[in-house]
């Protein structure tokens, strides 16, 4: 093999292993992904038990159940729909009713949505992007500004 051809092959070899590489990253990032459901979404969604997903929307007022162990029972709603939550740990400061959040977690084979992290507004004109913007498309919700 000349210089060049050598040169070529060494040029070839790394675009094909960047190649695969990227290939690689985006099948798996295809299978992790946790795709954003609003409740009247789920009605729709083919979503089986123990898919991890996101759910967002707004604390349904006088949803919120606190029990033993650190456990929380509250109502997820985008005003259409409603799904329960049940979550065991400790609730951001800032979650309370009638504000955005996004729960992740999946379905439990009862059918109730168990979440293992939950993600609440920082400030007062805070709701989640994606909350927002899935609300404003439905006309179900308008920020004040």
């Amino acid at each position: 093999m000349t210089r060049k051809q050598k040169r070529l092959a060494v040029i070839f070899g790394g675009l094909a292993f960047l190649g695969a590489a990227t290939g690689l990253t985006f099948v798996a990032l295809g299978q992790k992904a946790s795709y954003f459901y609003m409740p009247g979404d789920l009605v729709s969604a083919d979503v089986q038990p123990g898919q991890r997903i996101r759910l967002g929307g707004i604390v349904e007022k006088g949803s919120i159940l606190r029990g033993q162990d650190a456990t929380v029972t509250f109502a997820v709603t985008d005003t259409a729909e409603t799904v329960k939550v049940t979550y065991k740990g400790i609730l951001p400061d800032l979650f309370r009713e009638e504000q955005g959040v996004i729960t992740e977690g999946s379905f439990g084979p009862d059918g109730g949505f168990v979440a293992d992290s939950v993600l609440a507004k920082h400030d007062e004109n805070y709701m989640p992007r994606e909350v927002a913007d899935s609300l404003k498309e439905k006309g179900l919700w308008q920020h004040n500004e």
